[in-house]
């Protein structure tokens, strides 16, 4: 007879978790059990990685979930490797094979090829994304053999570096815009050269002003005390690094976490990170325009409240 599962005691946590999403896990598996590792009451991540993708995702708790759309903007960088000469249903390891050519690539080939995909380009998005036409994912409609048009999207190829690895494998390094689809660069890459392509991996490095380097695995999460895991969590405010920052008296801090606009002599600004001095917290973003500071996604005064209780106590200097 199996004993009863301990149910587990969920709480208020506030805060990213940079974490290497492993092979084989999808990126809301990879969400489940970090916020059952941390007891998390709230979570999202900020764009997802297929499951036979790796890297970082960044996952967010409590009030930074308000934030996480920034992250889905932002630019990303990607190794992956590609098999050329063999095209498959999914652009990568998982479809079946549907089309195999001989594979004559010169190094010439591979300078214009990286040439010709730097820059502004455009992709039509795969059958399997999770796209969505009427309400229903497009992967859905590939698994019942349904091919629906999608239209081409303008994105941006910031850097594109290939690296032939063998006579049939080539390494792709690729800082994209949001919305770039590898598995179809990939593919791209491969009718570019004449033979056609999928990728056998794929990894994301970099998203954001976030690098693996910063990553925490699974398994080194197990491996934690609670506390540990708790120590890994940035602030909901690393979210908005690029942001530029206001500083809020106590008065001006309130009316603005009131959604009250307040008027200063701060210069106009698409993106701001607002701040209170008493006590010293984050409490939103906003925009200004023509001195006003107008309040954007705020926290509550209960987050603010549950932020401060749970921050590192420093010790005074005698």
């Amino acid at each position: 007879m199996n004993a009863p599962r301990t149910r587990v005691q969920r709480r208020p946590v506030h805060g990213v978790l940079l974490l290497d999403k492993p092979l084989g896990f999808s990126s809301n598996q990879a969400l489940q059990k970090a916020k059952w590792l941390l007891r998390a009451e709230k979570a999202g991540h900020t764009g997802t990685l297929d499951p036979l993708a790796t890297g970082v995702l960044p996952l967010c708790f409590g009030a930074a979930t308000k934030f996480s759309q920034l992250h889905l903007d932002a630019d990303k960088t990607y190794e992956a490797v590609a098999r050329l000469g063999v095209k498959t249903s999914t652009g990568d390891a998982e479809g079946e094979v549907i089309a195999e050519r001989p594979v004559q690539v010169s190094p010439e080939d591979l300078a214009r090829v990286q040439a010709q995909f730097t820059g502004p380009i455009r992709q039509v998005p795969p059958m399997h994304s999770a796209l969505k036409k009427d309400g229903k994912a497009l992967y859905e409609y590939a698994r019942e053999g349904i091919e629906i048009e999608r239209a081409p999207r303008d994105v941006v190829i910031h850097t594109l570096a290939l690296t032939r690895l063998d006579d049939t494998t080539v390494r792709i390094v690729a800082s994209v815009s949001k919305g770039t689809y590898i598995r179809t660069l990939g593919e791209d890459i491969g009718e570019a050269m004449g033979c056609g392509a999928h990728l056998t991996s794929l990894r994301r490095t970099a998203t954001g002003g976030f690098g693996q380097a910063q990553c925490v695995t699974i398994e080194a999460l197990e491996a934690m005390s609670e506390d540990e895991r708790m120590a890994q969590l940035l602030p909901a405010e690393a979210l908005v690094d690029g942001h530029s920052r206001v500083t809020l008296a106590a008065e001006d801090a309130a009316r603005f976490l009131s959604g009250l606009r307040r008027r200063g002599g701060w210069a106009d600004a698409e993106a701001v990170a607002v701040f209170g001095t008493d006590p010293q917290a984050f409490l939103g973003t906003a925009h200004v325009s023509a001195g006003e500071l107008i309040p954007g996604r705020l926290l509550n005064p209960i987050e603010i409240q549950q932020i401060l209780l749970n921050a590192p106590q420093t010790e005074a200097t005698p």
